[in-house]
């Protein structure tokens, strides 16, 4: 589960935004849609300190300084390298910001992936969007609260900007870290980020085809109520997991999840101990849940996929990601009855949409389910749309997850890239 609470004051954002200055970004369109564009990184440009980038990833080349850290497993020195992105022009006034990523870090080392923004008032300090580790033995995985100022304030994972402040331009900040003397070689994969403007809408209307009615993908599936109560150290199961089950569902349908091996150490009697050891994996110590975005794909990343979190525009736009091949994980929320079939209510909920039915409507592997068999549910094209592209939502939040050889699809023509 991952709460939406964060849109709520998006939207507030929203109704008071002011024009920014002349020359500095366009002013946004009434049309109700939503601005979007995602921009990955390129580690051969930007300002390297101690680390060696190029199209394939960025590596830790030689230590720069070392610094203490603390956390719940104490107080450690690390020596650290450090990359600096050039700065990014939005094209429009932005008021959030979310990077993700894909890395190996081996035991030893660990990641920050920070952002600053450029707004009417200048340039904004650094924020902390992620701690990243893969394993235990470095540090605890987290999210960093309490960095909110007059410029913006950090929800979890999502940088957003205050009312007068919308952001302009970003640079994105990677440090890798390592026990002093290890020669451990942490590498960065991938990193993007992707800044949106989502108007307020109460409703929004159901999109033309997208050329994937009639597509239903093989996905495996995977009920995260069967793990009600399991792992309580890790947010106990039940509807807490619904993230980490979504992501294990597309792992699977990849054929790239954990092996007999890695799960050794879950309960023999749990059904489906990939999606307990997901949920280890990507839980956010200070979120004290499993429902970071970034997190979710950044685990994917561990079986060597690449991954990042975007906004999608529509389904018309989703159905191209279903016609080349690729499930699509979103995020969502509504009222019990918004959703037919669905049966329930969320403030935020997480599922995998595997494909279109013959007339439109969705095709979704829905966690929030009593058995891994009942997973599989048809919800109307129209309710979908509205309860995943609304403000009060997450505006078309999804997690993009497939392997580096499998092409993406081409992005809609004359619309920012968004993927």
């Amino acid at each position: 589960m991952r709460a939406l609470s964060m849109l709520v004051s998006t939207v507030l954002v929203v109704t008071t935004l002011t024009t920014p200055a002349a020359g500095a970004v366009r002013a946004k369109p009434a049309t109700g849609t939503s601005d979007v564009a995602y921009r990955r990184s390129d580690f051969s440009t930007g300002t390297p300190e101690g680390t060696a980038g190029n199209g394939d990833g960025l590596t830790f080349a030689a230590a720069i300084g070392t610094t203490d850290y603390t956390d719940a497993l104490g107080t450690r020195t690390w020596e650290y390298a450090r990359w600096t992105g050039p700065e990014e022009q939005i094209g429009f006034p932005a008021t959030e910001l979310i990077a993700s990523w894909t890395a190996d870090i081996p035991a030893g080392s660990w990641m920050q992936v920070e952002a600053r923004a450029r707004n009417s008032a200048g340039l904004t300090k650094w924020y902390v969007l992620g701690r990243w580790a893969y394993g235990e033995d470095a540090i605890r995985r987290t999210s960093v609260p309490g960095q909110g100022d007059a410029d913006a304030t950090v929800s979890v994972d999502t940088l957003v900007a205050t009312a007068d402040r919308q952001i302009e331009a970003y640079q994105l900040r990677l440090t890798l870290y390592r026990t002093p003397g290890s020669g451990v070689t942490p590498r960065v994969r991938t990193l993007g980020a992707m800044a949106s403007y989502v108007p307020e809408r109460k409703t929004v209307p159901a999109s033309p085809a997208g050329g994937a009615w009639g597509v239903e993908l093989p996905v495996p599936r995977r009920s995260q109520n069967v793990h009600e109560g399991h792992y309580p150290e890790w947010d106990g199961g039940g509807q807490a997991w619904c993230s980490p089950t979504s992501t294990t569902m597309v792992l699977g349908y990849w054929d790239r999840w954990p092996s007999a091996e890695d799960t050794a150490w879950v309960d023999p009697s749990d059904p489906n101990p990939e999606v307990d050891y997901a949920a280890r994996y990507s839980y956010d110590h200070a979120y004290q849940g499993a429902g970071n975005w970034p997190f979710n794909t950044a685990y994917a990343g561990r079986y060597g996929m690449d991954g990042f979190v975007t906004r999608l525009r529509s389904l018309t736009e989703l159905e191209r990601f279903i016609s080349a091949g690729i499930p699509v994980i979103t995020s969502q929320s509504f009222k019990k009855g918004e959703l037919p079939g669905a049966g329930y209510g969320t403030n935020g909920h997480i599922m995998v949409v595997v494909g279109f039915t013959a007339t439109g409507d969705v095709i979704a592997n829905d966690p929030a389910s009593s058995s891994n068999d009942a997973v599989r549910r048809v919800y109307p094209r129209a309710d979908f749309e509205n309860v995943w592209q609304r403000s009060s939502s997450s505006g078309g939040i999804v997690y993009v997850i497939h392997p580096p050889g499998h092409a993406l699809p081409a992005n809609v023509p004359g619309t920012p890239a968004n993927w």
